[in-house]
């Protein structure tokens, strides 16, 4: 295997992945290839893959263009509902601009009306959520997964056989078992390397497009880490921090360094970036593969799901697992479901003998040092 470059140069390299891909996007397209754009962790990226296309995620961590989407959406919505329509509406991000077509899902109200404004100047293609992870739920999400195969193979002038999808199923899950093997070197205590260099590794490695090289570039990145480790290479050993909530990206990684600028490491992530992405595998041997991946897809444990245990169960084994010493859960303004949330999943902390602390921020600067302070005044606790 090629020896990768020394670790703080990786590390960058995977936090520029993003702006890297800004150029790379039109590459793809000049290829002939097409570019499947979506927003959440619910979107099945198999089938993109199955259908020889690429996927993207689209711009929706910062604040610039959000005074333009409340032109036409209401000042009091999700910052992520307002930064996605504004990038979209502005024209600000080359990913939306090469994308065929945008992957939409009704997890939310705001959401849903807010593709609805979207789709009067792009191809949105919504997919239809259930609020429940029951056997009525998982009837109406494989249906979904099958309405969204036959609008892409009539887009795209393609077929996805069972072949295909089988091939993207077991590529996507190595990509999943290698992810968890990366973090899982953050269950040595000391850290190896800061939770905000995982976070670059993990975020960056959903901005290369070819989806077949992430295997080895992150087995890779392993065995460094693993190598040096064992070399006495390490973190000073820190108060440990799981982060739970809302997705982190952009200008909300501020509570990331919050908590590594005060004297503790985020050992691990439960949210959509971390855990909630690669903690569960598609069935590879299932004899109806749709079903199984339309499974695989709806256990994610998201807060709009109503009872929500998966997410209990997902954070209470990351919370053992990588011996966190607290939980800190970050939620985004006027998002409802998480906000609604959050005192169960204190007491579920409190349960658990788990310290538990929320901060409640949007897409602007102005509260990093609130933000700063408080998270300080909890890790002291610890």
């Amino acid at each position: 295997m090629e020896i990768i470059k020394e670790l703080p140069a990786v590390f960058e390299e995977f936090a520029e992945a993003r702006r890297n891909a800004f150029v790379n996007v039109k590459k793809v397209k000049d290829q002939g290839i097409p570019v499947i754009g979506a927003y959440c962790t619910y979107f099945p990226r198999e089938i993109a893959l199955a259908a020889g296309a690429a996927s993207v995620s689209l711009c929706s961590t910062s604040g610039e263009t959000i005074a333009s989407a409340e032109k036409d959406l209401p000042a009091n919505l999700c910052p992520l509902i307002k930064s996605s329509y504004g990038f979209a509406k502005d024209d600000k991000c080359p990913f939306f601009y090469f994308s065929d077509i945008v992957i939409g899902e009704n997890t939310c109200d705001g959401k849903k009306k807010m593709y609805e404004l979207m789709s009067e100047f792009k191809d949105v293609f919504v997919m239809d959520l259930p609020n429940s992870q029951s056997e009525k739920g998982l009837e109406l999400y494989k249906a979904e997964c099958l309405r969204l195969k036959a609008y892409v193979e009539e887009k795209f002038g393609i077929e996805i056989t069972d072949e295909k999808i089988r091939e993207a199923v077991k590529l996507e899950n190595k990509i999943r078992r290698a992810k968890k093997e990366l973090i899982d070197v953050m269950k040595n205590d000391p850290c190896p390397v800061s939770g905000m260099d995982m976070f670059k590794l993990l975020y960056g490695s959903d901005f290369k497009f070819d989806r077949t090289a992430i295997v080895d570039e992150i087995e890779a990145i392993k065995e460094k880490i693993t190598k040096e480790y064992a070399e006495d290479k390490m973190l000073e050993k820190k108060p440990r921090i799981v982060i739970t909530g809302c997705p982190i990206g952009g200008v909300t990684e501020k509570v990331i360094k919050a908590v590594e600028n005060n004297g503790a490491v985020v050992v691990a992530m439960e949210n959509c970036v971390g855990a909630k992405q690669y903690d569960r595998l598609v069935d590879e041997d299932a004899e109806d593969i749709w079903g199984a991946i339309a499974e695989r897809y709806l256990n994610i444990g998201c807060s709009v799901m109503t009872p929500n245990p998966n997410r209990y169960d997902l954070l209470g084994r990351t919370i053992d697992e990588y011996k966190a010493d607290g939980v800190l859960e970050m939620t985004l303004q006027a998002c409802h479901t998480y906000n609604v949330e959050h005192k169960s999943i204190e007491r579920f902390c409190t349960e658990k003998g788990t310290p538990y602390f929320m901060v409640e921020t949007d897409y602007s600067t102005a509260d990093e040092g609130q933000i700063n302070t408080r998270v300080a005044a909890f890790i002291e606790m610890l």
